[in-house]
């Protein structure tokens, strides 16, 4: 069975740009490095592999690759982002603190059940900041939800995957 998260990976254009917007600015620690020189089919490479921990054990990780090509670009909220749970004062120091900053800072945005706050980090990605309002998700049959969805669901554009 699954215990849960362990750590979630994505590349990064530069180790320390990465450590400084996450430990740094999120309060995430550095917790761990690894130097990886050959791969397990034994070429060479040059990585690093860079963890940060969060307060419940799991933690976010980069890779950061220089002689492997990659498409850094900024990316959609509906694409790719990474959210991460706060306490509600935290969310409003935080939106303080990444405007004072002069970063992309939006929101915040109440989503009835979670208010959220956004940020792009050094490699493009989005991260939201998120809180727990008190209220309840409403009650829903997520299969049935699936499922009608499914059957309502606009035609993917040509191309679009």
């Amino acid at each position: 069975m699954l215990k849960g998260l362990h750590h979630a990976a994505y590349r990064c254009r530069d180790s320390e740009e990465t450590r400084a917007f996450y430990e740094d600015f999120l309060g995430l620690p550095l917790v761990h490095v690894i130097e990886i020189t050959q791969t397990k089919s034994a070429r060479e490479t040059h990585v690093l592999h860079s963890f940060y921990r969060m307060d419940d054990g799991s933690h976010i990780a980069f890779f950061e690759a220089p002689d492997m090509p990659f498409d850094f670009k900024d990316q959609h909220d509906f694409d790719l982002h990474i959210a991460l749970q706060v306490d509600p004062p935290v969310l409003d120091n935080m939106l303080e603190k990444g405007r004072a900053a002069g970063m992309e800072t939006r929101g915040p945005a109440d989503h009835g059940f979670i208010r959220s706050i956004y940020f792009r980090d050094p490699n493009g990605y989005v991260v939201e900041l998120t809180a727990l309002t008190g209220e309840a998700a409403p009650p829903e049959d997520a299969h049935a939800a699936l499922s009608s969805w499914q059957q309502r669901k606009p035609k993917a554009v040509e191309g679009a995957q």
